[in-house]
């Protein structure tokens, strides 16, 4: 009889500790589909086995040498063989309302099929209007859009409507609720990784995403921290 009863209470405690296990066990992170759930700007096959959600600030420089010197190289090996869907989203820092004006001047190029053109142009030249605002900055933004082949009349009436602007601010938002706390940041398949990094870092991250392998995110990389 004694026997029996401590055998019944080692299969209790057995099936709680399970139970207790279910419940206090730790949740595996979000899934990059959380960070990439309705974007406005993807490029790449949807069947890609790794998504990249890129959050960049238009007045960041080590956005600017993210986007000029690695992310052709990224499309080129990566995102143009179908292994990589690359997700935009914007991420202006608090009173920044010149850039969160260039990220609704870069919807409004997409609405002409050209948003990967105006993102690299606006980078390229980040210097020309850093400083510019109101009636000078939409100008120039058209003016622009003129260069990849946007008539600026027609860009200049898009920005003015204020149509875009939503968007921008649901990204900014959202950056916020992730956590990121600096630009250029990525989500790679759930993985953070905040800061700027050479190509051949790049490599090793998305060639063991590829193989279902982790890189433990928040490798060491340069990046310009979010502004209260």
């Amino acid at each position: 009889m004694q026997r029996t009863l401590f055998v019944v209470v080692g299969l209790l405690a057995a099936v709680i500790a399970a139970v207790l296990f279910l419940v206090l066990r730790p949740r595996p992170s979000a899934p990059a589909t959380d960070a990439a759930s309705g974007a406005r700007f993807v490029i790449g096959s949807p069947d890609a086995k790794v998504t990249i959600v890129d959050f960049s600030n238009y007045l960041c420089g080590h956005c600017r040498d993210h986007s000029n010197n690695v992310f052709p190289l990224i499309k080129r090996d990566y995102i143009d063989t179908g292994k990589v869907r690359y997700v935009f989203r914007d991420f202006p820092f608090g009173g920044q309302e010149n850039v969160i004006r260039a990220g609704e001047a870069a919807a409004c190029a997409a609405d002409n099929n050209l948003y990967v053109e105006y993102h690299e142009a606006l980078f390229r030249a980040q210097q020309q209007w850093a400083g510019l605002s109101g009636e000078a900055l939409d100008n120039y933004f058209a003016d622009l859009a003129g260069q990849i082949g946007i008539a600026p009349a027609t860009f200049l009436q898009c920005l003015k409507s204020g149509s875009k602007r939503a968007g921008v601010l649901a990204d900014q938002k959202l950056a916020g609720e992730l956590g990121l706390t600096g630009t250029p940041s990525f989500i790679v398949n759930g993985e953070k990784y905040t800061g700027q990094r050479p190509y051949e870092s790049w490599r090793e991250i998305l060639d063991k995403a590829l193989a279902g392998q982790t890189s433990g995110g928040d490798q060491g990389g340069v990046s310009s921290p979010a502004k209260p």
